[in-house]
């Protein structure tokens, strides 16, 4: 079988990618890097060129991004049942998630007005539109892509989870209902509790 490595750092998306490695049931080795020069060196570069995190590699393969991470893993790895019946809602909001919501969610957070007459210019036209389509596709089912688990609420479910937890998208209902069928699984909390060791070991010391 060929190894699967993850470069991460605890404090990044690459919780994602860990809670997706989590999910598919794997054995896989983990690179943490420091922010900055560790991000920066030429071994990392050659693997992934914007110096950031995540990135998986499975034998010669390589994957950034979360969402093609997520959806990579899930069709790598078939046995585990995360690529739902229902192609079409899973890769919408896969992506949905990785462009349109983190765009719009980014740009809130820092402060960034788009004049309602450049909406049209920027793909998630506005904050306010992109937060209700996203609560009406957790409200159709139980989850993102109908009635079982899948990689796209991985990346759904980070967001939203990250959202109510540091204040970027707003607390309604939906979310937490949505949230609260998410945060107790085994996966997330084996990740969870892999990614902040080294700040509880650090707080002990």
């Amino acid at each position: 079988m060929d190894k699967l490595t993850l470069y991460t750092n605890p404090r990044s998306r690459g919780r994602i990618a860990r809670w997706m490695l989590e999910e598919i049931g794997q054995p896989y080795e983990t690179v943490v890097l420091d922010y900055g020069g560790p991000m920066h060196s030429a071994d990392y570069l050659a693997l992934n060129p914007m110096g950031k995190v995540p990135t998986v590699t499975h034998g010669p393969r390589v994957v950034t991004e979360c969402a093609a991470i997520c959806a990579y893993l899930a069709d790598a790895f078939p046995e585990a049942g995360l690529v739902p019946a229902n192609r079409a809602a899973y890769y919408r909001w896969l992506f949905f998630c990785a462009g349109p919501l983190e765009a719009a969610v980014i740009d809130r957070a820092l402060g960034l007005q788009i004049p309602p007459e450049r909406s049209v210019m920027v793909g998630y036209g506005d904050f306010d539109r992109t937060i209700a389509t996203l609560e009406k596709a957790v409200s159709d089912a139980p989850f993102i892509a109908g009635d079982s688990f899948s990689a796209a609420d991985v990346q759904v479910g980070s967001q939203i989870g990250w959202g109510l937890q540091f204040g970027t998208i707003p607390d309604r209902p939906a979310f937490r209902a949505y949230w609260d069928r998410l945060k107790d699984r085994p996966a997330l909390l084996r990740a969870t509790a892999i990614d902040e060791a080294p700040v509880t070991e650090a707080a002990d010391g």
